[in-house]
């Protein structure tokens, strides 16, 4: 398989987990090879971890958003949110899982990714 058609195929299993097209656009002031990073990235995300069989895509999705969550990491948390919400996990694990996070990643933490929840829980109502 070609760079080009492992990439084709990462972005297809993003979108497939997202229910839309994983859209990477180079942002303002953005160097060029930053279409090299977001190529990899993609890559080894959605086309080498995703698609493997160990675990059901619902709790890779929930393991995912632990994660983002517990890292603090807004946008990849947007993201995984996306992907639990539109792959079975509802809102109510959602909450519950943040209710574990607080236990092991502490209140702020918790607290501050779930208004990060709240605003993705707000977009999904939206659609």
């Amino acid at each position: 398989m070609t760079t080009s058609e492992h990439y084709q195929e990462s972005l297809e299993t993003a979108a497939a987990l997202l229910g839309r097209s994983l859209e990477l656009p180079l942002g303002r002031g953005e160097p060029p090879s930053g279409a090299e990073f977001r190529r990899l990235a993609t890559e080894h995300t959605f086309g080498d971890s995703w698609p493997r069989s160990g675990l059901d895509v619902r709790s890779k999705a929930l393991i995912s958003v632990a994660i983002a969550a517990a890292l603090g990491t807004h946008e990849p948390l947007r993201g995984q949110l996306r992907i639990a919400l539109h792959n079975g996990v509802s809102k109510e694990e959602v909450v519950e899982l943040f209710i574990h996070l607080e236990a092991y990643a502490g209140a702020a933490r918790a607290f501050d990714s779930y208004q990060v929840a709240l605003a993705v829980f707000a977009e999904s109502d939206a659609t």
